[in-house]
């Protein structure tokens, strides 16, 4: 019986370089935009807003409290989220851009 083997998409490619937040600072990769609207209209990438909604791929260790411990966090890695769009601070490594954020700046778990 052969088995068939599964390829990852290509939007799904895994950087090579590994980002470790500092904090309570997570990395989240955006979720792409719509393409058409539902009336069937193309959008062209100028006219497309960004989506406020991701994947976390990297979280901090958590913030630091006034008694020197650490807060736990409260997201994880590979939790879809919500997050204010005004806050995030776009980063690019490769071709890939990537988003970092204070995870105060989550506004929402998407289950």
């Amino acid at each position: 019986m052969a088995t068939a083997t599964k390829s990852k998409p290509a939007a799904a490619k895994q950087s090579k370089v590994k980002l470790q937040p500092m904090g309570d600072k997570v990395v989240v990769r955006r979720d792409e935009s719509e393409d058409v609207t539902a009336g069937g209209i193309v959008l062209p990438d100028s006219s497309k807003d960004k989506p406020n909604r991701g994947t976390i791929a990297s979280v901090g260790p958590g913030k630091m409290l006034d008694d020197g411990k650490r807060g736990p966090m409260q997201v994880k890695v590979g939790d879809r989220v919500l997050f204010t769009s005004y806050a995030p601070e776009t980063i690019t490594i490769g071709d890939e851009e990537m988003l970092l954020l204070s995870e105060s700046d989550i506004l929402a778990v998407i289950e």
